[in-house]
């Protein structure tokens, strides 16, 4: 029985009654493992994930994050995807298939390093091969002056011009209509005289038309240079000498005034003006 006190309260008046037995519930119910992931997606986000399941990915995702309401998009795969696992070791996630026959497949141990850097890439110039190349493509005398500049080296370390090529007043006698048949060039005597390019010694000698000590090397195909007034010369007739080599010494000696070098260009016996080959 119960009693109701003033405050409305009801006391029991009489002992309690007996407690249910508890049930003991030894039946397993089916959990929904996708449950927890549908909750912590968004409906944006699972509108994303359908598109890109069911073959609309690439656009519904592009469009999506054209008007802000995706924030990641899912492309197509370029190159394999790499992802971290648990371990913190890198694992091929995805790889994409080249299709047969498009690219050969190319095989590497697992510890070989690759380097993409790019070799440096240096040329220079050849001028014996510029040379060579002119001598050979065309005759000799069709050679333009645009084309054979820069083809032979300096004779000398030093260029400094005492008498152009042509039309002078003669140093020797004053008068006026000598040709000069080369080009002069400041030079000590006993200064290093260098071959102009390769090629082989046809003269070494003295020469009886005023040329003094002189030295003629032909390079083929008509060219030759000619080296005069030297004080001596260093190489024999016959003897193959390159480019820049020590052929001889200057001087002073033959129809000279002074120590110098009388450089000389001849193509098929005729004299050019040798600025037009240096």
């Amino acid at each position: 029985m119960t009693s109701q006190n003033v405050r409305g309260r009801r006391r029991a008046s009489g002992p309690a009654a007996e407690l249910r037995p508890a049930t003991v519930v030894t039946e397993i119910r089916p959990r929904d493992t996708e449950r927890q992931v549908r909750r912590r997606k968004s409906p944006l986000r699972q509108v994303a994930d359908f598109a890109a399941a069911s073959g609309v990915g690439q656009k519904a995702g592009v469009a999506l994050a054209a008007t802000g309401l995706a924030l990641t998009v899912g492309l197509p795969a370029t190159s394999p995807v790499m992802a971290t696992s648990e371990s913190g070791q890198t694992e091929s996630a995805l790889a994409v298939a080249a299709p047969t026959g498009s690219q050969p497949e190319v095989s590497a141990a697992a510890s070989a390093k690759i380097d993409f850097s790019r070799a440096a890439v240096a040329t220079s110039a050849d001028p014996d091969g510029k040379l060579k190349q002119l001598l050979s493509a065309q005759s000799t005398e069709s050679i333009q002056r645009a084309s054979s500049v820069g083809s032979m080296a300096s004779p000398l370390d030093t260029l400094t011009t005492a008498s152009p090529f042509g039309y002078r007043i003669s140093p020797l006698t004053g008068g006026a209509g000598d040709f000069h048949r080369g080009q002069d060039f400041v030079a000590q005597c006993g200064t290093a005289v260098h071959a102009a390019a390769t090629g082989k010694v046809t003269f070494a000698g003295w020469h009886e038309y005023g040329g003094g000590n002189r030295v003629v090397v032909d390079h083929g195909n008509g060219l030759e240079t000619t080296y005069n007034h030297l004080s001596s010369f260093t190489v024999q007739v016959g003897q193959t000498v390159n480019r820049g080599d020590t052929v001889a010494l200057s001087g002073t000696t033959g129809a000279s005034t002074g120590c110098h070098l009388h450089f000389e260009v001849q193509v098929n016996g005729e004299v050019v003006d040798p600025m037009g080959w240096l």
